[in-house]
């Protein structure tokens, strides 16, 4: 999309200068370094190539640069803290990337509406500070938080470890200001609780993975903070039991997380640095986060603890007692993805209905079993929304192409098993170039037919992200 037509023999330094004609104000970075450090997300598969790196200081600044691209067909990349890991964020084939990161703060605050506007390159723990600063939350929450931006987060729907209690970061955005893909600026959702006047399209631009435009303020929902909560830490001795340790918590419990991870997974955190939760090492482990303070909450606590462990469900446990306890405890899920990483793992980031769990759980256990037995699969995932994370570590002596090429093989197996149970390739990840292939497991062709034509009207150079979701 941004190679010269026949028609414009501009190079690339051609077109650089007339961006800067363009747009006098705007910080541009061409350095080889920078080109490499912002045409990437976490995914590493692809090579960066992007013509340059924008930087707009402001929502007039991604106006001019749109109207720019559209009016001289330049693709552009939309850029948070590019910790995706669907290949979103990859600038690959000369486009522009232009990052949000300067746009990175707080606007305002409403304390009758609790609202909290904030540019979309703030960091996911600086929105929780600002809360916090009013005396309230953000609730949505994941291991992240250090580096991913709100913008980036509302381009997936990011969901994380709270998703139980609170929902996806979808049910939090009160209003969104949008740039489409002809530069105009839409102010969507402008706060209101109730509006039902005509479509809402602040919900097409929530999960568009910058496809329908760029995210250049967002109008966040706050809550009361969450009440004093423990954290319980159980081993159990098969992967069968965790839908019944489950609903027995959720029944008996204010269950605010429930998180379960595999011994593959915590032996990699442990190597990490983590420290070994028992002395014995056990199949599969839950990590759930509950309401305590009362000395009722204590006596449901424990006796839900008793009844699973009566039940052969649980191997053993631990409940923490304090902040630093609980926080060394979140360690053993949260620091999954960082210790595996070396490891280049190829990802899947599936779900399905809670109901339809313990069907898609035993048919998928089965089938990687049978088709990965000489690689291995580190298991994680929000079981109490329905979100399994799948992670196979490439053998180190493997070459790249071929493991991913492996991988690929059985992630379409894994996609037509998702079609059976209706689930999605996709929890909370995004589509982008990862799992494009795959996107009719989970879309009808008249969904996806659909999409198409919505971001034509958004984007009708189709110059935004183009490649990630679908091919033009």
């Amino acid at each position: 999309m941004s190679d010269p037509s026949p028609s414009d023999p501009s190079t690339p330094a051609q077109r650089l200068a007339q961006l800067r004609a363009a747009v006098p104000t705007l910080q541009l970075r061409t350095d080889a370094e920078d080109l490499a450090w912002y045409g990437v997300d976490w995914t590493r598969r692809w090579t960066p190539a992007p013509l340059a790196v924008a930087l707009p200081g402001d929502v007039d600044e991604v106006q001019a640069v749109m109207r720019w691209a559209h009016a001289n067909r330049v693709a552009v990349v939309p850029s948070g803290g590019r910790t995706g890991l669907s290949g979103g964020a990859v600038a690959a084939n000369g486009e522009l990337v232009l990052s949000l990161q300067r746009m990175n703060k707080v606007l305002a605050f409403d304390p009758v509406d609790r609202l909290l506007t904030v540019q979309p390159g703030i960091v996911l723990e600086a929105v929780h500070a600002a809360a916090r600063e009013h005396g309230l939350a953000y609730p949505v929450d994941f291991a992240a938080r250090g580096s991913c931006s709100i913008g980036g987060n509302i381009a997936t729907n990011a969901g994380g470890i709270r998703v139980l209690r609170y929902g996806n970061t979808r049910e939090w955005i009160a209003g969104l200001k949008l740039v489409t893909g002809t530069g105009e600026l839409l102010d969507l959702g402008r706060g209101l609780v109730k509006n039902s006047s005509g479509y809402d399209l602040r919900h097409l631009a929530i999960a568009s993975e910058g496809t329908l435009g760029v995210i250049v303020e967002a109008t966040l929902k706050l809550t009361d903070p969450p009440p004093d909560t423990q954290v319980m830490l159980l081993a159990l001795p098969s992967f069968e039991v965790l839908m019944q340790v489950f609903t027995t918590l959720r029944e008996r419990l204010q269950l605010e997380a429930f998180e379960f991870f595999t011994d593959r997974a915590l032996h990699h955190v442990v190597a990490h640095g983590a420290q070994p939760p028992f002395d014995a090492v056990h199949p599969y482990y839950v990590i759930a986060e509950f309401a305590s303070g009362s000395e009722a909450q204590e006596v449901q606590v424990l006796s839900a603890f008793e009844y699973c462990t009566e039940q052969g469900w649980v191997e053993d446990g631990v409940i923490s007692q304090g902040g630093a306890q609980a926080a060394q405890l979140w360690r053993l899920r949260e620091g999954i993805t960082e210790s595996i990483a070396a490891c280049v793992p190829y990802k899947n980031d599936v779900s399905v209905r809670i109901s339809a769990m313990p069907a898609f759980l035993a048919e998928t256990q089965a089938l990687l079993a049978r088709e990965y037995p000489h690689f291995e699969v580190v298991w994680f995932g929000h079981i109490g929304d329905g979100n399994l994370h799948i992670n196979v570590l490439k053998p180190a002596d493997m070459d790249n192409a071929a493991f991913v090429a492996d991988c690929e093989r059985v992630t379409t197996l894994l996609a037509s098993t998702l079609q059976t149970h209706g689930g999605s390739i996709s929890a909370e990840h995004g589509i982008g170039l990862v799992k494009k292939k795959y996107l009719a497991s989970t879309r009808s062709p008249a969904e996806i037919a659909a999409m198409r034509g919505i971001k034509t009207v958004f984007d009708p150079a189709g110059i935004l992200n183009p490649g990630k979701l679908f091919d033009a």
